[in-house]
C-alpha cells in the first residue's frame, strides 16, 4: 500500500501557500500523491498519514496559533510517524538566520513545543507591502528598518529561494 503523505500548512499572505504548492508539485512530478490542506480545513488525525508535513507562517514573531495548537495536541502522535515542519518568515532573509538552528523565530518555536520533527526547514518569505492593512504595514516597516531591511511601501522583493525548497521536498521524499 501507497505512504498516506500530508501537508498542512497556514498562511497570512500566500507565500507559505506558494511554498506548499511547490512542495506539492515536486511529489507529483515524481508520481507521489500528497494530500495538501489550509489548517482550517485540516480535519484528519495526524496518525491517518505515515508522513505528515506541517508549515506555518510569523507574524510579529509567533507562529500560527493553529499550527500550534496542532502540534501541542498531537505531539505524541506526530513523534510516531514522519512529520516534518517548515517555517516562512523574513528573517530567515538573511544568511546568517535561515537555519532552523540559527532562526532565532524557530530556535524559540521549538523550545516552546517541545517538539522533535523527523526533519525542520526554514525559508525566507515574500515583503510585499502593498498587502498589508496599515497597521501591519506600519509595524513590519518598523521591523525591517530595525533589521536594516527595505522600508519603501512600494517595496516588493520575493526573498524564498526556490532551490531550497524543491530540495527540501527531495528531502522529504527520501525521508
Amino acid at each position: 500500500m501507497a505512504e498516506r503523505i500530508g501537508l498542512v500548512y497556514a498562511t497570512i499572505d500566500g507565500q507559505t501557500e506558494k511554498i506548499a504548492q511547490k512542495i506539492k508539485a515536486v511529489f507529483e512530478a515524481k508520481k507521489i500523491s500528497i494530500e495538501i490542506f489550509k489548517i482550517e480545513d485540516f480535519k484528519s488525525n495526524v496518525t491517518d498519514f505515515d508522513k505528515l508535513i506541517i508549515g506555518s507562517s510569523i507574524r510579529y514573531g509567533v507562529h500560527n496559533e493553529d499550527i500550534i495548537k496542532l502540534i501541542e495536541y498531537n505531539k505524541t502522535e506526530l513523534e510516531s510517524i514522519k512529520s516534518i515542519f517548515f517555517s516562512v518568515n523574513l528573517v530567515a532573509r538573511k544568511e546568517i538566520k535561515n537555519t532552523p538552528e540559527t532562526n532565532p523565530y524557530v530556535v524559540k518555536f521549538f523550545k516552546k513545543t517541545k517538539w522533535k520533527p523527523a526533519l525542520k526547514e526554514v525559508f525566507a518569505g515574500m515583503l510585499d507591502y502593498s498587502k498589508y492593512g496599515t497597521f501591519d504595514r506600519i509595524m513590519i516597516q518598523f521591523i525591517m528598518w530595525m533589521t536594516k531591511g527595505p522600508t519603501n511601501k512600494d517595496t516588493v522583493i520575493e526573498y524564498t529561494n526556490w532551490e531550497r525548497v524543491e530540495a527540501f521536498a527531495h528531502k522529504i521524499i527520501k525521508l
